[in-house]
């Protein structure tokens, strides 16, 4: 099976990232576009599920931009200092299972940050990625006929301020950690997003077979 596309924006306002997807999906839906992987960081924003309970953003004026969008979850923050993937694939010549590809996502970063020396795992029952009861990366995907868009943000500076204002993925008393302050160092976005991408693509295959929630570390 061929890898996917991988295509490494750099720092992007949310709104021409989103821009960027939507046009991504129309041509992958249209056959125009492989299987395709954005890595980038954001300005800093907050998003959130299109969903009538919008709590987890509290009541006081947020320091940043508010963008509602169509992926499941809580609010989380972007920003500079934070690793996103967006992946835009078509699960139906993969495996039309949502539930597979969100483990997918999850246990392909568990195997990254172990390659950077973090003992990261599940959470039974929360989507996403944690050390111990710390978590490092959110997940949140869309899915428009089997084309998903969204995906992950991976905390990689030790940066953290931004989810200060919100409840993080609306997980009341949840402490948010990253790469660099799991590692007492800064790391570089550019190390993190280069393991990514080979990460990703590597275990790509796996979307269709039946260990798919098994990647290789």
């Amino acid at each position: 099976m061929n890898i996917p596309q991988v295509h490494r924006i750099g720092r992007i306002a949310y709104a021409d990232a989103l821009k960027m997807q939507e046009e991504a999906v129309a041509s992958r839906a249209a056959e125009k576009l492989p299987d395709t992987i954005f890595l980038l960081e954001h300005d800093p924003v907050y998003t959130i599920g299109r969903k009538r309970d919008h709590s987890s953003l509290g009541s006081a004026p947020l320091p940043y931009p508010v963008v509602e969008i169509n992926r499941g979850g809580q609010a989380t923050f972007h920003g500079p200092g934070q690793l996103v993937g967006y992946f835009i694939f078509d699960l139906q010549k993969l495996t039309p299972d949502l539930h597979l590809f969100l483990r997918w996502i999850e246990e392909t970063l568990i195997a990254l940050l172990a390659n950077c020396g973090l003992d990261a795992r599940r959470r039974e029952g929360l989507t996403g990625v944690w050390i111990e009861d710390r978590k490092i990366a959110s997940i949140g995907v869309g899915v428009r006929r089997w084309i998903t868009m969204h995906g992950f943000g991976l905390n990689v500076g030790s940066d953290l301020s931004g989810f200060n204002a919100i409840t993080p993925c609306g997980i009341t008393g949840v402490t948010m950690t990253s790469i660099s302050r799991e590692l007492g160092r800064e790391i570089s976005m550019e190390d993190i997003t280069t393991r990514a991408e080979g990460f990703f693509s590597k275990n790509y295959a796996r979307l269709s077979s039946a260990d798919a929630t098994s990647p290789n570390s």
